[in-house]
């Protein structure tokens, strides 16, 4: 993927990275790709927090300071469920090639601009978003909540006509070691690694524990829990009932085989999972 992405940067004039607004107070941030970094160079960067809806909107001053702190001054906080912000991108890309010197590329008048991040943070959806506000064309490029969507680099995608924008979807880079387990569950947790790799049960242990640090205490009404817990498993026995999330079980007994209804506790740990990811949660910022 980077080796895709460095062949692609030769060509690009600006480069917009698109993280997860749930994850992003501090640079590193959990999950930036610090490969991706040595890549960034002296091009126009716009770093692009998506899925803004899902993220507690007390935390945006505090994640602005930290990321201009770090240099990183070109910040634009998206939901491309609508496209309000999106609007702000096309005006900021070309205000930034147009003050940057434009190496190998003066001769030429269109702007090619490459999307970088890591798995499932909303690439595809924004350059989507883009065509329909300047363009007012359907979708260029497929969307997924699952990871890895975006498989190989595609063509350019024409996004703007005035002035005669196109955009490269890369896909999704994450590196090849994380540097921590919380930062590995963070990215999980919001959709980056594929949950059976990490177990959605220890996801929605982790979970649990954010909720609980933040005050966050939705899940209690939405499972009609009597208070707020720190164990998982009377969350997950609450969620299988309300779903009815329940598996048939053979039990082999002295007189023959009996079928046994239990509680299937990964469904309800995925259910969790579903509900924290669709903001049926609140909004909550991870770091």
């Amino acid at each position: 993927g980077l080796r895709h992405v460095r062949v692609s940067l030769r060509r690009a004039d600006c480069l917009i990275e698109v993280h997860d607004a749930r994850i992003g107070t501090h640079i590193p941030l959990s999950g930036r790709n610090p490969m991706l970094q040595e890549v960034l160079g002296i091009r126009p960067h716009i770093l692009v927090l998506n899925k803004m809806d899902l993220a507690d909107p007390r935390r945006q001053t505090t994640v602005l300071e930290h990321l201009k702190q770090q240099g990183c001054l070109n910040v634009v906080f998206t939901d491309c469920q609508h496209d309000g912000n999106v609007k702000k991108i096309i005006p900021l890309v070309a205000k930034l090639v147009g003050n940057s010197p434009r190496y190998h590329r003066a001769e030429s008048t269109e702007y090619s601009i490459l999307v970088i991040g890591v798995p499932n943070m909303g690439k595809s959806s924004l350059i989507n978003s883009l065509r329909r506000l300047h363009l007012k064309k359907g979708k260029a490029t497929a969307v997924g909540g699952e990871p890895g969507i975006t498989k190989a680099v595609l063509t350019r995608i024409q996004v703007c006509e005035k002035p005669l924008m196109y955009l490269v979807d890369t896909p999704g880079v994450l590196p090849p070691k994380l540097g921590d387990v919380e930062t590995g569950m963070k990215l999980a947790l919001c959709g980056a690694i594929r949950d059976h790799l990490v177990g959605e049960d220890i996801m929605a242990d982790y979970l649990l524990y954010v909720l609980n640090k933040q005050q966050q205490f939705g899940y209690v009404q939405r499972y009609g829990l009597a208070e707020a817990c720190d164990d998982i498993e009377p969350v997950l026995r609450r969620v299988a009932l309300a779903r009815g999330r329940t598996q048939k079980v053979k039990v082999l007994t002295g007189t023959g085989n009996v079928n046994v209804m239990m509680l299937n506790y990964p469904a309800a740990a995925y259910e969790f999972l579903r509900d924290f990811r669709a903001g049926r949660l609140g909004r909550v910022t991870l770091d």
